[in-house]
């Protein structure tokens, strides 16, 4: 069964690597998708959401 959680394949705290492996992704794909979401709806959001994911999704 599949969890989510933050990966050890890391550049921060690990949720977008997280992410990407729970859903089959390619990880650099999924942080390149991530920046560019950010860059055009607003960074302040998605730092906020990051900062929740990275408190709420367990570590490995």
């Amino acid at each position: 069964m599949k969890h989510l959680h933050r990966s050890q394949n890391k550049m921060f705290s690990g949720v977008i690597a997280g992410f990407a492996e729970y859903f089959g992704w390619d990880i650099a794909l999924t942080r390149v998708g991530y920046a560019a979401i950010a860059m055009f709806t607003g960074f302040f959001p998605c730092l906020l959401i990051y900062i929740v994911a990275a408190i709420v999704v367990p570590e490995e």
